[in-house]
């Protein structure tokens, strides 16, 4: 597992969205990101933080901040999970897992006490420059968007 820390450059990458579109994190320079990987689309844990993104966006994008959520979910996955919940950013397919896993977001988890192989839940806040702001390493995601305006210096 590769480990990132702050100040190091994010891994630039080329993934497709739900309409099949690639994206390169290298187009979001000149922004800052906040990068989220999670597990599952339509998932209980990974609608309620994606909900929590859509119902803080307009804080984010007052503030010149994009969205990015990254899971190994299909294109089509995505698109429904977005249309269904009305979800206004980006969500991009990994269905290889390199991205997650350049990112320390793939890799052996406890669940329900057991260990097992999968996509663990982390959150990448990254500058302007592409440089690596602050790395939540285990989200909980009860209150973690507003975790992430906060730390950006954003009430809302």
């Amino acid at each position: 597992m590769n480990s990132l820390n702050k100040n190091d450059i994010a891994p630039d990458f080329k993934l497709k969205d739900a309409k099949g579109n690639e994206h390169e994190l290298k187009q979001f320079r000149g922004k800052r990101v906040v990068l989220y990987f999670y597990p599952k689309d339509d998932t209980p844990g990974c609608t309620k933080e994606a909900c929590s993104f859509r119902d803080d966006y307009s804080s984010y994008t007052a503030n010149g901040i994009a969205v990015i959520g990254i899971s190994a979910d299909s294109p089509e996955s995505h698109r429904r999970f977005a249309e269904k919940h009305e979800l206004p950013f980006l969500l991009l397919s990994d269905p290889e897992k390199g991205v997650m896993t350049a990112y320390g977001a793939w890799g052996e988890k406890k669940l329900y006490g057991k260990t097992v192989t999968g996509v663990i839940r982390k959150t990448f806040l990254i500058d302007e420059t592409g440089r690596i702001l602050k790395i939540f390493p285990k989200v909980r995601v009860e209150g973690h968007s507003e975790a992430i305006l906060k730390e950006f210096g954003i009430e809302i």
